[in-house]
């Protein structure tokens, strides 16, 4: 069947499809879906298919029903079908019947992507954002959290490809129960980009739709506008203008120099970072006081705006026995110390923030209960020992609100004074199911538990940051720990997985804080280049909690004298004042060349990098 516009001509089969757009050809794969014990079939695998003429006010399309599989009692519609008005093409899966469970449903499956071309190029939205032409030297390894939307694998909910400027962008409508899958072999010639669908519970029982919007002289700035429109048209565009409104210490942190420090590190022994040939190192101490000292030292040199992250400030130590992680560490000075350190930070108009974690949920807490873990279907319980508190569980997200309340209300009575806080992984983690009957939850509810902390945290008139940028969070989030290009997060010689760019900024670099690493590693690229071209935030210091992972990769040697430090902050920080509330309109290579590279914001600056020769150039209007 065919479907006819003025700009697309769409020829519709039994389990595939092809558009033609701007006298580009577009070739799917075969639809196919996953069951529950991993059976893969495809949907031509139907006894019956039956399609008719979709037709409704807005748009017109196709309608095919697939029922009587082999075997397997399922059957469902799909409907392709064009919105006249824009002409976006909408992909719908609609279950009729399902008594045989469903893991997974790939519709649309991937476009046919196999030209051996540099500009034959796809867009994912992994970390900050990755371009990947064709012809990439370098294989695409396994997706974090399988490519599940709502990670880090996944800022946003959408992948682009384009051909010799033609392109489209596909976006996830149901993204809380969705992913992507990718693949790009070693120097390609192909990458294959799919959406798929989650069951809920086993279940595939609601509509699941992909949008496709085909765009001509296409390139990742007019893709990535695509979605900024849809941002906008959906509600989750909320800039830091209206943030600032609603709590003006929006505007204190703007331009504040980053830094992060820890208290307390205590590593279990059944921990894997437990250092067991030298036990001494698993346990350090840092008094409040000497952070204090800290703190009037910055002053003296100068920093007029500041924010301290601190780590590993309660008893327990860094990352113990969450939720259950009060007091305030009483070998560092206890509460007493704490809140001297929070009124010198508070006499000298800077902000400080305290890292917290809900959602591992530690065995040695003091009311550690199963009832309240995350649950599996069988009724189990998820374990691990990887991080420096040991054995643990994760915290179903229904009872994070709860612990939030309780513990906050604690540190504040002792007097802390708080302007900004941290609640970890909840925009870098996927969204969790938990089966128990006391608090079941699906995917959707999680990351409105999620979102509930944070709002909570306004109540409070606290800003709230998570570890990093996640599109379900963006009314809430002003600030996070990063939102790194995915080269940042491996060791510095490891191949890159393509080119980085800057997906997320393009779409919302005026609705959040992005603070940057510093790093300036000799020979190598210097860090500070990317926090100008994106108009960030800037770590003065930083102290990683793990060494080797999360970017934290660069040891003592490259550590920079601070005044030096300091004149490299004051750099970033003055163009982050004029554009931190700007829209990042446009990002370019300049000369073809992907370490010559050009972002244009709102005002009319201009940033100009060239990540070989470590230079810059800002512009600003006359």
């Amino acid at each position: 069947m065919h479907i006819q516009t003025e700009q697309l001509e769409i020829e519709i089969g039994k389990d595939q499809f092809t558009i033609w757009f701007e006298e580009t050809k577009w070739c799917s794969s075969s639809h196919y879906f996953i069951l529950e014990d991993g059976t893969r079939i495809g949907f031509g695998e139907a006894g019956h298919i039956t399609p008719t003429p979709y037709r409704s006010g807005v748009g017109n399309g196709v309608c095919i029903r697939y029922e009587d599989f082999e075997h397997v009692d399922i059957s469902f519609e799909t409907i392709i079908w064009v919105e006249e008005s824009t002409q976006d093409i909408y992909f719908e899966w609609i279950p009729l019947i399902e008594k045989t469970a469903v893991s997974k449903v790939y519709f649309p499956a991937f476009l046919t992507f196999d030209e051996d071309k540099s500009n034959h190029y796809s867009l994912i939205n992994y970390h900050q954002g990755l371009l990947i032409p064709n012809t990439w030297e370098t294989a695409l390894q396994k997706l974090p959290f399988d490519g599940m939307l709502n990670s880090c694998a996944a800022y946003m909910p959408w992948f682009a490809q384009v051909k010799d400027k033609v392109g489209y962008i596909a976006i996830h409508l149901s993204p809380s129960d969705g992913g992507y899958t990718i693949d790009h072999p070693q120097k390609g010639p192909y990458t294959h980009l799919g959406m798929y669908h989650l069951a809920r519970f086993e279940h595939m029982d609601y509509r699941r739709v992909v949008r496709f919007t085909f765009v001509k002289e296409a390139d990742p700035t007019k893709l990535s506008k695509v979605y900024r429109q849809y941002a906008k048209e959906t509600g989750l565009l909320t800039t830091l203008k209206e943030k600032a409104a609603r709590n003006p210490l929006v505007d204190k942190l703007i331009g504040a120099a980053f830094v992060h420090k820890g208290i307390k590190t205590h590593i279990c022994e059944d921990s894997e970072f437990y250092d067991k040939e030298n036990p001494k190192k698993n346990d350090t101490l840092i008094p409040f006081s000497i952070r204090e000292q800290e703190i009037h030292n910055y002053y003296k040199k100068g920093i007029n705006k500041l924010y301290l992250h601190l780590d590993g400030w309660a008893q327990p130590g860094y990352d113990n026995q969450h939720p259950d992680y009060l007091p305030a560490c009483k070998e560092a000075g206890g509460w007493e110390g704490l809140k001297a350190l929070s009124d010198t930070i508070k006499n000298c108009h800077y902000m400080l923030g305290l890292h917290d974690q809900y959602r591992d949920y530690y065995f040695a807490a003091q009311t550690f209960d199963k009832n309240f873990a995350l649950t599996k279907k069988n009724g189990s319980i998820f374990e691990m020992s990887r991080w420096a508190g040991g054995h643990q569980s994760y915290l179903c997200a229904s009872q994070a609100p709860y612990y939030v309340k309780r513990n906050f209300k604690e540190i504040l009575a002792h007097g802390i004074h708080l302007e900004a806080s941290y609640l970890d992984v909840f925009t870098c983690n996927e969204a969790d199911q938990c089966y128990h009957p006391w608090h079941k939850m699906d995917r959707a509810e999680c990351l409105r538990y999620r979102n509930a902390c944070f709002d909570y945290l306004h109540s409070l008139h606290i800003l709230p940051s998570s570890e990093e940028a996640s599109d379900f969070a963006m009314k809430s989030l002003v600030f996070c720990h990063y939102a790194p290009y995915q080269f940042m997060m491996s060791a510095p010689d490891e191949p890159r997985l393509g080119i980085p760019i800057p997906l997320f900024n393009l779409v919302y670099h005026d609705c959040l804080i992005i603070p940057w690493y510093m790093d300036e590693p000799e020979g190598k690229e210097d860090y500070m280049l990317y926090a100008l071209l994106n108009g960030g935030a800037a770590y003065l210091d930083k102290d990683g909690a793990y060494p080797n992972i999360d970017g934290a990769f660069f040891d003592e040697s490259y550590q920079q004298a601070l005044d030096h430090k300091i004149a490299r902050y004051h750099i970033v920080s003055t163009l982050q004042e004029k554009v931190a509330k700007e829209e990042m309109i446009r990002h370019e290579f300049v000369d073809q060349c992907w370490y010559k590279q050009r972002s244009y914001f709102a005002n009319g600056i201009t940033v100009e990098v060239n990540l070989k020769e470590n230079r810059y150039l800002i512009s600003y209007p006359e």
